[in-house]
């Protein structure tokens, strides 16, 4: 077939000749066009995307650290990316202490902390640590319903609400000889990490003195503690083999974690992301729980391969805990009040 010649196009389709203007003008604002709508779309996903920055008191290793971190991982997969919560541990963003004044100062929208922390500002708060109320699991986790509903409205009055709460295992006894009776741990600096454990301390007649997890080698190695009580995931993690000799399993609270949330920031999350955040939250806890079973006798067994002498506590040893222990409760139920009382009718 013959060539057409240009004007025999131009016949057929007048807009041959201006077939470089149309590609050089009118392609762009097609291709343009077409491109709008992602860019919006793009655009809307990036402004309706939230992050939230979530601090942590403790190491990544930790069982509490990993829960969270698996806790913010179905948050954004939940909601398809439109919450993000970012985890930042050790104390690396703020101080153990100072994490439930920044939650509710709005600094950050949520974050962890011990719970018993807050025993200063109400006795209630510290029910979990007072020693051999609940000994086990389960006894913890009634102490946990029975407590729960009596904190969460004073949490909502510093705008905070409690999302979940997880517990760390038995709390035992780390010394660098052992312990045969109270009068054995008298004029020992003591590691404590909350006023009850304070309180403890002194009414055993050992001396106190406040350390976080992250110093704890360092002030066994240092000389500022000889002893400590603590659960067997902070023993195995702070290798405690290092600097004292025995682990005595006198499983003498079981103490929790707890997350909040600033209720402000909660409220501003479209529904369907509160309710993601929810459901994550109650997988968390029974996962937190679970985990913390399994850590137990995990990290006695880490401690005895490394050379710790795990031992059981003697009916001396206990019969002066125990007792130490009941001037403590009677001593809590006083500063506890009403609450303290509903708490443990609820418990019983």
């Amino acid at each position: 077939m013959p060539a057409l010649h240009e004007r025999q196009l131009h016949y057929l389709h007048p807009t041959f000749n201006h077939y470089e203007e149309y590609t050089m003008k009118k392609a762009p604002r097609l291709f343009t066009g077409l491109l709008v709508p992602f860019f919006i779309l793009a655009l809307a996903a990036w402004t309706f995307a939230e992050s939230w920055d979530m601090p942590t008191p403790y190491p990544d290793k930790t069982f509490h650290t990993v829960n969270i971190i698996q806790f913010a991982e179905d948050v954004k997969q939940a909601t398809g990316g439109k919450l993000e919560i970012k985890v930042h541990s050790a104390g690396s963003l703020f101080k153990h202490p100072e994490i439930k004044n920044a939650v509710r100062g709005g600094q950050v929208p949520i974050g962890e902390f011990f719970l018993s922390l807050l025993s200063n500002e109400n006795a209630v708060f510290g029910a979990d640590s007072q020693p051999f109320l609940a000994t086990n699991y389960n006894e913890a986790k009634k102490l946990w319903d029975a407590q729960k509903p009596i904190i969460t409205p004073l949490l909502e009055r510093q705008k905070l609400m409690p999302l979940f709460s997880v517990p760390w295992p038995p709390q035992d006894l780390y010394t660098k000889k052992e312990i045969k009776s109270v009068d054995d741990l008298k004029g020992i600096k003591f590691r404590a990490y909350n006023a009850t454990l304070e309180k403890f301390a002194n009414t055993v007649g050992a001396a106190p003195t406040q350390v976080e997890v992250p110093d704890i080698p360092q002030a066994f190695a240092t000389g500022r503690v000889d002893a400590m009580i603590t659960s067997p995931s902070t023993g195995a993690n702070s290798k405690a083999w290092d600097f004292v000799e025995y682990f005595t399993d006198i499983q003498a609270w079981v103490p929790k974690n707890i997350v909040v949330v600033n209720k402000a920031a909660f409220d501003k999350l479209d529904a369907d992301v509160q309710a993601a955040v929810l459901e994550a939250a109650e997988k968390a806890e029974v996962r937190g729980w679970e985990m913390s079973e399994q850590e137990t006798a995990a990290k006695i067994a880490i401690m005895k391969e490394n050379g710790m002498n795990i031992v059981s506590p003697g009916p001396v040893l206990m019969g002066g805990l125990m007792d130490a222990g009941k001037t403590m409760l009677a001593d809590w139920q006083k500063a506890a009040g009403a609450d303290g009382e509903a708490l443990l009718n609820a418990f019983k």
